[in-house]
Order: structure tokens, then sequence, then C-alpha cells
């Protein structure tokens, strides 16, 4: 789903960065009221962690007239030293508002208190603050009502009280909000209707209500809101048809509905929204034909209307939709004899060339698919990922197009009526993830072919009519399901963990499948033979990047066996080309042999770096053209005897981490080899190296300009939200640095260098010894060694300053605990070697800097998590995916 699975927004990054980089520093300032003093110092001891290091400048002595509350972090004032901002947004507040002073704050125009522990209810004295110009209270636990009071605000132009558990309907009064311009309530429990009286609000930009209980149909007076922007209430329970008003919304650029139970036809008026970039209306009951005036739709990009009981054939019209990159009409009842052009899509969609995903299953489309046509009608679509044509009535044979398809992942062309064979051009998608052709006709033998696909993860050919033997090379990728039932397919089932570990549904109904696997009998021994070894040398295949195929216990106990063996029998002049313990994608004594000469017996020439556990190296391997023909070696260092273990120890941590994870911002290993002499990693080799080695050369860092820097810190916060969030056991890097983050062709960040990795095992208290680099380690590991995901924050929050100001921010990191954060400028934080950023890309830059100072809080609880920051940065709202 892309942007629609994700519902986190950055709320603290929008308006409020006026307040932090853009007022002005109030050293000159007089001092506030001891009133207003007095009264938040109150407040602060009405707090369960009044404590809190945050609020450990809040002091206040009743004798001392002259106590200055601007000097307080997160207080700002006006020149008068009258209060006039709170910024308090992620200081691991823990309490209520039930003592805070607002009739003492009256002057007060900026309240942001998002990202805390605060709960009760929202006070109705909220409403006394009639000089309010922002308001956010998102992301803490109040809950009840919203007080009719918040509709004193007349001066309110942003309100977000998203993600907590209030309850009851939206107040009619929000509608006297005549100011408002950003109105965000999405995930919480509220009830009732949508109001009608929101129709008031003329210059609101962005109405956010998605993802509560909301029932009732959609008033047709947001049809009044001719200002808006976005627009989206999705995942509630409303009712009834879209209003035709909606058309009136000219500057509407995203349209979002889905999910709801809206019923009736698509109003034609929607194909007038020019601006529209993204709308969904999946999930619903809508009926009737899509809208031919959906030609008028230049600038989409997103059309989701899955889900629905549309009905008809494709408008040949969305063939004008040349911005398009999603386009998913499945589940529905489209029907239609299939053009002579590729599959269910209208000959006039090869104009889209920008397509990336595209959805028709389970809807009625018939006819073949004409192969002499598809390169003309489908061949400018190079950019598509996401292809889904399953549940249909399609006949024939599969087309043989996709060697255009290089970046496609998802193919499903299940459930048709497919018939003769495989093409083998299939082999040619090497990013493809899931292959699924099931419920098909199709004979044959499986194309070898197929097992080029070393990212293949999931493999459907079941219910066909193949015969043959299943090829050998399927134990070479990292498959992790595999179901090849009902087929006329015999011989021994490759050597594998999907295979042997399938259970016995996925292989059953075939002619003669023999091998060790749940319900398969045993294969002659004939068969076994040419798998018996010859060698001492041990090579276990394993996926790359796929999943653990033993226990890392129990890997460290045969390589520490074999090692401490070889060693003692291998003199210092034994090449040792017998005894290799490897685990690779390749022959793990060939290899190790190509990599001693391509790198002359590691020479120094060779070298591209230098780590804690070992050196890289770069090798050219012309006999892996297949996978790759230049790739990263590290090899470990040779150290003492009673450091051996150790070494190993940080060998294996960095093997069961890497083989484990995959994820497109992590490094790539190819696999390893243990030896008497050597041993050493085989990565990816990525050309441009380090990113502090980018940052520390200005010619480089120019070249990394604010889009790919935004991009950089994107990409290692996802993959860190993958691997604290996505792995089990979590993975914890404990090592984050600019050495450690390794930058591709196309300026894609890669985490790298796993020996310090931490498994983060349940039930497990993971005490550890203290590592990292200095200057990236988290202050907590100076009193204690337990580790936790915590840690990786920090390190990250280090790094995204590091990456804005080019080089590591150093002692500006102890001044944030110090120094009040609204004083700080925007030319404090970026890297004077570029000119400042541009406006497109000037909010996901201030985006970072805030989050980045939340990531380096003294208490490791007052992070955000990296799902978080992960999810802020695949929100709608941030200009992001589009630099």
């Amino acid at each position: 789903m892309g942007a629609l699975d994700n519902k986190v927004v950055c709320l603290a990054c929008f308006s409020l960065f006026v307040i932090l980089f853009s007022s002005p520093n109030f050293a000159a300032c007089s001092p506030a009221s001891a009133g207003e003093a007095n009264a938040l110092f109150k407040w602060k001891h009405s707090l369960q962690n009044q404590n809190t290091s945050s609020l450990a400048s809040w002091e206040f002595h009743p004798n001392n007239d002259s106590i200055s509350a601007c000097r307080w972090l997160g207080i700002s004032c006006n020149h008068h030293g009258i209060i006039k901002g709170l910024n308090l947004s992620n200081f691991g507040i823990n309490g209520t508002l039930y003592n805070f002073p607002f009739s003492s704050l009256s002057n007060l125009k900026y309240i942001d208190l998002s990202i805390n522990q605060l709960f009760g209810t929202i006070p109705p004295e909220i409403g006394s603050l009639s000089k309010l110009i922002y308001l956010d209270l998102s992301i803490n636990s109040f809950f009840g009502s919203i007080p009719s009071e918040i509709g004193h605000l007349s001066n309110l132009e942003t309100l977000h009280l998203v993600e907590n558990e209030l309850t009851g309907s939206i107040p009619h009064e929000i509608g006297n909000l005549t100011s408002l311009k950003d109105l965000s309530l999405y995930d919480n429990n509220l009830e009732g209707h949508i109001p009608a009286s929101l129709g008031h609000l003329k210059n609101l930009s962005f109405l956010y209500l998605y993802e509560n209980n909301i029932h009732g149909s959609i008033p047709h007076q947001l049809g009044d809101l001719t200002n808006l922007l976005e627009l989206d209430i999705d995942t509630n329970n409303l009712t009834g048809p879209i209003p035709s008003n909606l058309g009136k919304l000219k500057k509407l650029t995203m349209l979002f509905l889905h999910e709801n139970h809206l019923s009736g036809s698509i109003p034609l008026e929607i194909g007038k929204l020019k601006s529209l970039e993204y709308l969904s209306f999946y999930s619903n009951n809508l009926t009737g034909s899509i809208p031919t005036t959906f030609g008028g739709l230049t600038s989409l990009t997103l059309l989701h209307l899955y889900g629905n009981q549309l009905s008809g054939p494709i408008p040949q019209e969305l063939g004008k939709l040349k911005s398009l990159t999603d386009l998913e009409l499945s589940q529905n009842n489209l029907i239609g004899q299939i053009p002579t052009s590729f599959g269910p899509i209208p000959k006039s969609l090869k104009n889209c060339s920008t397509l990336v995903r595209a959805r028709f299953d389970g809807n009625k489309l018939t006819g073949s698919i004409s192969e002499g046509c598809v390169p003309v009608e489908l061949g400018s679509l190079t950019q598509i990922s996401y292809l889904d044509l399953s549940k249909n009535s399609l006949s024939g044979s599969i087309p043989r197009f996709w060697p255009n398809f290089q970046n496609l992942f998802h193919l499903n062309l299940s459930r048709n009526k497919f018939s003769q064979e495989i093409p083998f051009q299939i082999g040619n998608l090497f990013h493809l993830n899931k292959l699924d052709l099931s419920h098909n006709l199709l004979a044959r033998e499986i194309p070898s072919d197929i097992t080029k696909l070393q990212s293949l993860e999931l493999l459907n050919l079941s219910h066909n009519n193949l015969f043959g033997v299943i090829p050998k090379g399927f134990e070479k990728i990292p498959l992790s399901f595999v179901d090849i039932s009902y087929n006329n397919l015999q011989g021994p089932i490759p050597n594998s963990k999907a295979f042997i570990e399938a259970p016995m549904e996925a292989l059953q109904g075939n002619k003669g499948l023999c091998g060790n696997a749940t319900g398969l009998q045993p294969c002659p021994s004939s068969m076994n033979s040419k798998s018996r070894t010859k060698h001492k040398a041990l090579v276990i295949l394993i996926p790359l990047g796929g999943v653990i195929l033993f226990s890392g216990a129990l890997m460290g106990y045969v390589i520490m066996l074999e090692w401490r063996k070889r060693k003692a029998n291998v003199e210092e002049g034994d090449k040792g080309n017998k005894d290799v313990f490897s685990i690779s994608l390749f022959d793990g004594k060939g290899m190790y042999n190509d990599i001693l000469k391509a790198t002359e017996n590691f020479n120094a020439a060779y070298c591209i770096g230098n780590g804690g556990f070992g050196i890289v190296y770069k090798a050219n391997l012309p006999s892996l053209a297949s996978y790759t023909t230049t790739v990263a070696v590290k090899k470990l260092h040779s150290l003492s005897d009673q450091a051996e273990f150790a070494s190993h120890k940080s060998f294996l941590n960095e093997i069961r981490a890497l083989t484990e994870i995959r994820h497109r911002n992590i490094v790539k290993l190819f696999g390893f080899c243990s030896h008497a002499r050597h041993s050493f990693l085989i990565y990816e080799y990525l050309e441009r190296g380090s990113l502090a080695k980018l940052l520390g050369k200005d010619e480089t860092a120019r070249e990394l300009d604010w889009p790919k820097r935004v991009n950089i810190v994107k990409g290692v916060a996802h993959a860190l939200s993958y691997m604290h969030h996505d792995c089990s056991p979590s993975i914890v890097h404990r090592d984050l640095s600019s050495n450690n983050i390794l930058i591709d062709e196309e300026y894609e960040a890669r985490i790298s260098d796993f020996g310090n990795a931490k498994l983060l095992k349940l039930n497990s208290s993971n005490w550890s010894a203290i590592a990292g680099t200095y200057g990236y380690v988290a202050p907590e590991l100076a009193y204690m060694t337990k580790v936790t995901a915590k840690v990786d924050v920090y390190g990250f929050g280090v790094l995204a300053l590091e990456v804005l100001q080019g080089k590591h921010p150093g002692d500006f990191i102890s001044t944030l605990t110090t120094l009040a954060i609204e004083s700080i400028e925007l030319k404090d934080i970026l890297d004077t070697r570029l000119s400042p950023p541009s406006a497109e890309v000037n909010e996901a830059v201030m985006c970072i800097a805030k989050l980045a100072i939340g990531c380096l809080q003294i208490n490791p609880e007052s992070r955000p998590s990296m799902q978080v920051i992960s999810q802020i940065f695949s929100t709608r709202k941030m200009p992001l995916n589009n630099l």
C-alpha cells in the first residue's frame, strides 16, 4: 500500500518550526512575570516525573522577583518577557493538564505537548487561551471528549489531537474556528457524525479525520472548503454516497475515503479535480462504472478502487494518466474483452510510462494475452514493480516481455487459464521477491532460469501440469516458502530449507518426488551419490540475506572446532586450499581461491578500508558475473590466541545478523569463509564508499545535496526500524556511525559492519559489554550495559545531525541539554558548503533536525522509537518521497 500503510504525520515538524528555527534569540528580553514562572513551576511539580532532565532548567525561587522563565528549556517569550510559546514536544512528560496554568498564560500563541505521556481529559479551561495560534497535543494518552470550549480559540490556525484515546463526537463548535488551516484528529475513538459546521472553515487546507469510529454520511458542506489541499476520512464507518459537491475542491491534491461503507456510484464531478495526485476509494460498497472523466486527472499518481462492486470495462481514458505510478482495480466486477495488448490493461495504458504498481485481480476479465503485441503496448511500463492479474479468466501463454521489467518484485498471475510453458525470460527479473503462477494450465518443465532469481522468497507453482525434475539451482536462492503441489513432478527435491521444511500439503499430488521432507520417501542412494562431498571443505549454501539455516550456537561450535584443529595442523607456508569452512552463494573452496588470487593474497594495494575487526579489500571476480563482478572482502585481523574467540564471536555476530535480515538499506552479504590462515566476509561492493568519506571532502560533500542527504537519513531510519521491529529477535547494531554507512551509485544508504550487533531475545536480560564508536555511544552506557534499541536511536540522532552539518556535531550535542531549543537557528544546523535548501526540501530538513534532537535525549525512554521515526518519514505529508 506504500503511503497508505503509514499513518503517522510529523505533526511537530510543520508550523512549529516557526518557533524552533525562525524565532529570534531573547537573551536581552526582560524577565517574565514571577506569576507565570510560579504557575508553570507548580504544574511541573504536579507531574509524575517532575524531575525529568528535560525540565531541569525549570527552577523557581519565590524570593527572587527577577526570575526569568524565558531561559527555561522549551519556553519562548516576546520582547516584553511575556511567555508566548511552549515547545515541550518529546520531553518525556508524564502527568495531566489538570493543574496547567491556563489562566496565568493568557498570552500563549503556541503550545506543543506532543509525543509525551500525558493522560486524563483535556480541560475546558483551554478555551481561555484566546490568542492561541498553534495547539498540538498529539501522541499522548488523553481520553474523554474534545471540550466544546475549544471553539472559543478564534485565532487558532493549527489543531492537532491525533493518536490519543479521545471519544465522543467532534464538537460542532470547531466550525467557529474560521482561521483554522490544519485540523488533524485522526487515530482516536471519535464517534458521531462529521459536523456540517466544518464547511464554515474556508481557510482549511488539511482535514484528517481517519482511523476513528465516525458514522453517518459525508456532509455535502465539505465541498465548500475551496482551499482544501488534502482530505482524508478513511477507515471509519461512513455510509451513503460520495457527495458530488467534492468536485468543487479544485485545489485538492489528496482524497482518501477508503475503508468505509460508502455506496452508490462514483460522481462524475470527481474527474474535475485537476490537481488531484492521490485518489483512494478502496474497500467500500461502490457500484456502477469507473467514470470516463477520470481521464482528466492528469496529475494522478495513485488510484485505488479495489474491493468495491464496480462493473463495466476499464475506461480507455485511463491511458491519459501519464503520471500514474500505482493503479489497483482488483476485487470488483469489471468485465470486457481483453484488447490485443497486455492483459486487462487497455492499449492506451502504454502511455503510462511511470506505472509502478498495477492490480486487476479478482475481476471477470477475459480474453487472451497476445504476445506479439505485448512489447509494443507494455514495453514503456518499465518502472512497474507490482503486477497482480490473479483471479480472472485470462488464457493463452504467459508473454515473454519480462526483460523490460527490471524493477518488478511482485508478480501474481494465479487462478487464470494460462497454458503452455513458464517462459524462461522470467529468470531475468532479478529483483523478483514473489512469484505466484498457481492454479493455471501450465505444462512442461520448470525452466532452470528461474533459479537465477536471487531475491526470490515466495514461489507458488501449484495446481498446474508441470513435469520433470525440479532444478537443483533452487538450493542457491533464498526461498522461505514454496508450493509445488498437484503437478507431475518427480525426482529429488532441492536440498534447501524451503523444500525440506515445506508442509506435506505443499509437496503432495506429484508423481514421484523424494527427499528428506515430511510425506516423501527417501531418494534411492544413486540419486544422493552426487551430493556426497569428496573434499575436506565444508560448503553450506544459504539464501542471500534470507533466513538462518542453523542456529548461531551450532555454527559457532563447528567453526571453533574447525578453527582450532586447522590452526594446529597448518604450517605458515601452507596455502591451505583444502581446509575451508564456508557459507556462501557460491562454491566455497573455489571462491576462497579466487579471492586470494584477485587480491594477490590480500595485498595492501587492494585495501579500501580498515575497521575495528578487519581490513576491507576490493576484489574483481569475473567468475561471478551472473551475480556481480566486484565484491568487498572484509578480512578479520589476525589476533593473539587470547583474542581469537572474541574475534570469531564478532565474526559470527556479523554473519548471524546479516543472514537473518533482508532490506534495501542494509548491505548484502554474499557469504563467508573461515580458514586457519584467513577468515573473511564477502559483501556487495558499493562504489561511493562510506558516508564519512563523502562528507570529509569538500568536493564530494557538495555532490551530496539536500535531497540526497534527506534520502540517506530516511534510508537509515527505515533499515533500523526493520531491524528493531520487524526482525525476531530484534537486532541492535550498536555501532552506528558515518563510517558504517555505505553509499551506492544512486546515493542510497546501506548500513554495514555488524561486528557489534546484538540480537535481543525475549526473556533475556541482554547485558553486554560497551561497544560502539566514540561520539556516537549513548550516554546511558556509561553507567549501565543493558542493551536496548534506544542505543541505536541515539546513534541515529548523532548521524542525522552529522548529515545536516556535514561533520560530526561534537560539542553541539552537549549544548542541546542546556541551550533552549527555541534559540537554535537553522543556520546553526546546516552544512555551510551547500546553498540553503529549497522551499520544497526545507520542511524535510527541518523535520530531520527536530527528530535528531529528540533522539539525543539523555533519558533513553524519552527518545522516539525507530518505528515512529520511520513512519514519520513515510507519511504522505512529508515531501520526501518525490525528492
